[in-house]
């Protein structure tokens, strides 16, 4: 009984042993690094004993600032959430485009005349035209060559409704354009700050189409609001997409356009992701 009673001993010993020399031998993997003291009365690898302040790196580099994973990206979330919060797509979808659209034609003498009795006679017949659906799409982002300077594309996808009287049916109509954004850095007494620049619709951008197919009957309708909204759509979005953005910059989170404003300062170019 007592050799078996002895062998249990040795091993509880052994198993306590091997313990400290594993963690001994982790701690000798760091170059440089002490290893603990260990205490000559009791045998303890005390706290007190142990090295104190921060591991040193492994790399004999000096740490280089870092930059954001993904500033544009942030930025980009940062916009979007801002524009969606500030109301931008109700105001589109509020926007009062049969009366435009019938003060433009009035106004337009001329303008695609002799069809059906002119621009007034057709859109007389129209009894309704509304934005029913509108959508922020994802945002891009494109920097100037010199690196000072950011383009932000707005793409919005709208879908409006057209309601001739000639016609049983409702007509769709699907709409997409792109707002440009410039913005940069000015220097005041209150410091770096993030301003809008030129704001404008992308020439070219808009694009008008016909969601449920060819309707020959109403072709001469859908020429004639395609060519008004042609004219006038892309200043009314313009006109709701601009101060809004204007306004957000005054609102967006403190430390990142602080990362922004020093990264065009700088010009480095920021990683944007595709």
């Amino acid at each position: 009984m007592f050799q078996v009673g002895g062998l249990v001993v040795f091993c509880g010993l052994l198993a306590q042993t091997t313990a400290m020399l594993d963690g001994m031998a982790g701690l000798a993997l760091l170059p440089g690094l002490p290893l603990p003291m260990q205490d000559r009365s009791t045998g303890d690898l005390s706290q007190e004993n142990m090295p104190q302040g921060p591991v040193p790196s492994m790399d004999a580099a000096p740490a280089l600032p870092t930059v954001p994973s993904d500033l544009a990206g942030d930025f980009k979330s940062a916009l979007s959430n801002c524009l969606l919060s500030g109301n931008l797509l109700d105001s589109i979808k509020s926007l009062p485009l049969l009366d435009i659209v019938k003060a433009q034609g009035s106004s337009s003498t001329g303008l695609l005349g002799g069809l059906l009795g002119g621009v007034t006679s057709i859109l007389n017949g129209l009894i309704d035209l509304k934005v029913t659906d509108a959508q922020l799409l994802e945002l891009g982002l494109v920097q100037s060559p010199d690196g000072h300077r950011l383009y932000v594309n707005i793409p919005l996808g709208l879908n409006l409704s057209v309601k001739p009287s000639l016609l049983g049916t409702l007509l769709d109509l699907a709409v997409k354009l792109n707002i440009t954004a410039e913005l940069s850095v000015v220097q005041d007494g209150q410091g770096s700050h993030l301003v809008l620049g030129d704001c404008t619709h992308s020439p070219g951008s808009l694009s008008i189409s016909l969601l449920n197919g060819s309707v020959p009957v109403v072709q001469n309708l859908i020429d004639t609001i395609t060519g008004i909204l042609t004219g006038v759509l892309p200043e009314l979005i313009q006109g709701k997409v601009c101060p809004l953005v204007n306004g957000i910059l005054s609102k967006l989170d403190v430390t990142l356009v602080h990362n922004i404003v020093d990264m065009l300062l700088s010009g480095t170019q920021i990683v944007i992701k595709i």
